[in-house]
């Protein structure tokens, strides 16, 4: 089994900056990806971006490069979503997840995750 809690989430003006956290617990961190996405009101949840177990890969989606960074501390057992020059279209509630499996490269499908958090609601004011 494998927790996950996010935070982080908050109101920010467009232009804005937030910095989310997914602390795990439960199996070995490092043994799994983790992956973030979201999920708008009346919208599919989609795929954020998502970081191998080393922490050495990164991906993202067309929507989050260049903006968006994520990150891991294997010691903190913790991932990080750093998210930068926020849109209104940012607004939605953030998830992270976690993938047991091992894989070339991460999913960004929802069903290639074992796990997930709660989430954390984003707001981008304009």
């Amino acid at each position: 089994q494998v927790q996950l809690v996010e935070s982080g989430g908050g109101l920010v003006q467009a232009g804005g900056s937030l910095r989310l956290s997914c602390a795990a617990s439960g199996r070995t961190f490092s043994y799994y990806t983790v992956g973030w996405f979201r999920q708008a009101p009346g919208k599919e949840r989609e795929f954020v971006a998502a970081v191998n177990r080393s922490g050495g890969s990164t991906y993202y989606a067309d929507s989050a490069k260049g903006r968006f960074t994520i990150s891991r501390d294997n010691a903190k057992n913790t991932v990080y979503l750093q998210m930068n020059t926020l849109e209104p279209e940012d607004t939605a509630v953030y998830y992270c997840a976690a993938d047991l499996k091992t894989r070339a490269r991460p999913a960004s499908q929802t069903w290639g995750y074992d796990y997930w958090g709660q989430g954390t609601q984003v707001t981008v004011s304009s």
